[in-house]
């Protein structure tokens, strides 16, 4: 999240095509989740926190909204982290 408030959204989406994101797949950090149909599977949804910098993802659960919710860590701090169906991830 803080690279993207110093770099900007397209800072960050060039960053992320150079490390080998393709947009079709570009990760996105925001504070607000859209609710709605989710169709990533478990493994989907796991990998996608773990290419957002996530480890030790447990208790990964889908919500009725729509919303996968799980524990983890970031950088060896534990966090709530969340993923709804645009693949846009928050952490709590």
């Amino acid at each position: 999240m803080k690279i993207g408030m110093v770099l900007g959204g397209s800072s960050v989406a060039a960053l992320l095509m150079l490390a080998g994101f393709s947009p079709a797949r570009e990760l996105t950090m925001a504070t607000v989740l859209v609710t709605g149909e989710n169709s990533f599977t478990k493994s989907q949804a796991k990998t996608w926190f773990e290419d957002a910098g996530y480890t030790n993802v447990a208790g990964l659960s889908l919500g009725s909204d729509g919303v996968w919710r799980a524990s983890a860590r970031l950088k060896g701090v534990p966090a709530l982290i969340r993923l709804d169906y645009q693949g846009t991830i928050t952490k709590h």
